[in-house]
């Protein structure tokens, strides 16, 4: 199974730099591009340092494209911590609905705020957000979403309206027609979104290196000022640490995207896939200890339970790997592959996609006999092994347990 049945299944059962190489992690042997290769790769960009913007731009105006092999899919900057103006009252709202005690706490949030006018304000000024603070906004709207019961709500659909606040639907489909990403409520867009470093960084670094060596905190806590961090908490700081030390995994997929299976740079750039996957899965145990020594709540259990339900758990990594080795779409059907994905945005999606089709020949190596087939197997298996270890950790934070995390399969 994958991880997000894997995960429904266990909370049922308890109630580097853009400038880096693009090769194999700059592995040697690694057999540079032609210009025959497809071009899977999106390229970023560059911004020059004292341009302070929110968002790169081209030349002619337009957002830079996303480059995965640059800092994964965490934000191009670190996420706003403190948004300013009006929109304070949002960042108050989550803040609070994340701490509320159940559903009905929460809801009662958002209704005192539509009966002050405070969520028809906040619409009338979404067209004004920049990229970078639309973002920080959706994270929050997110945040409230799921603490209120309604993550599994289409905004725009009439039958909504029959749920949840007019006005803060109204607000949420503004912000997601903003950010261009309708199904933004889920644990990537929480998690992603919802971290700074404790300290301010002394010199500008990759925001994939700020994520790896920085201690972070959480922007929004689900557990109330002077308290320890949650499980929740620290599930969301895992995952996104999960990501920062997976870029290589990014970079060794587009090493591997148009390769032939009999290119002396496929077993190279499998074997390093290996070994990231086997790191990973050290970083996700490492993370083990403290998440299950965290308070939770019941209302924790609930939040993480609806994500489940509507597989909005997978981290956008293990994705990648997926797209890569081919997992989910061998063992589960194409169809759930796009049902995991759809929470991501339409860039990050678009990348997975061209990944599917340009590892395509590398897949073939499961039909495969010999040494080369047999390091693709084992990739194949180390990539299960690390959801079976998310999936434990995620078991933890809805459920404690005493035991030790599973060990591989």
């Amino acid at each position: 199974m994958t991880t997000t049945s894997d995960t429904r299944l266990a909370i049922r059962a308890t109630a580097p730099p853009a400038t880096a190489p693009r090769t194999a992690a700059g592995a040697p042997g690694a057999q540079p591009r032609t210009p025959a290769d497809p071009a899977v790769r999106i390229p970023a960009q560059a911004v020059p340092a004292d341009v302070h913007t929110d968002s790169a731009v081209d030349p002619d105006g337009a957002p830079a494209p996303h480059d995965p092999c640059a800092h994964g899919f965490l934000p191009e900057r670190p996420p706003v911590r403190s948004m300013i103006g009006t929109w304070t009252r949002l960042d108050a709202m989550a803040r609070t609905a994340a701490v509320a005690p159940d559903h009905e706490t929460a809801i009662a949030v958002v209704e005192r705020a539509h009966r002050a006018d405070e969520l028809s304000a906040l619409r009338q000024r979404v067209s004004r957000l920049s990229p970078r603070n639309a973002e920080a906004a959706a994270m929050r709207v997110a945040v409230i979403a799921v603490s209120c019961g309604w993550s599994a709500l289409d905004p725009q659909a009439p039958a909504a309206r029959e749920v949840a606040n007019d006005g803060f639907l109204e607000l949420w489909a503004a912000i997601a027609h903003r950010i261009d990403h309708d199904q933004f409520v889920a644990l990537p867009t929480l998690a992603l979104h919802n971290w700074a470093p404790e300290r301010k960084p002394r010199r500008h670094i990759p925001i994939d290196q700020l994520a790896r060596t920085e201690q972070l905190v959480p922007i929004v806590r689900w557990a109330p000022e002077g308290q320890p961090l949650s499980r929740l908490d620290r599930l969301m700081l895992a995952a996104t640490r999960l990501e920062a030390h997976g870029i290589w995994l990014f970079r060794l997929a587009d090493t591997l995207a148009g390769r032939a299976p009999d290119d002396s740079s496929t077993p190279t750039a499998l074997r390093r896939l290996v070994r990231i996957q086997h790191a990973l899965r050290a970083q996700l145990h490492s993370e083990a200890t403290e998440l299950a020594a965290a308070p939770v709540t019941d209302q924790q259990r609930t939040v993480l339970g609806a994500l489940a339900e509507q597989g909005a758990l997978e981290p956008p990594v293990l994705q990648a790997a997926d797209a890569v080795l081919g997992i989910g779409g061998r063992r589960t059907g194409d169809g759930r592959r796009q049902l995991l994905r759809r929470h991501l945005p339409a860039q990050h999606r678009a990348w997975l996609s061209a990944m599917d089709r340009h590892c395509a020949p590398v897949r073939t190596l499961a039909h495969r006999g010999g040494p080369d087939a047999a390091v693709y197997r084992e990739a194949q298996e180390s990539l299960i092994a690390l959801r079976r270890t998310y999936t434990a950790l995620v078991h933890t934070a809805a459920a404690p347990t005493t035991g030790p995390l599973p060990t591989a399969a």
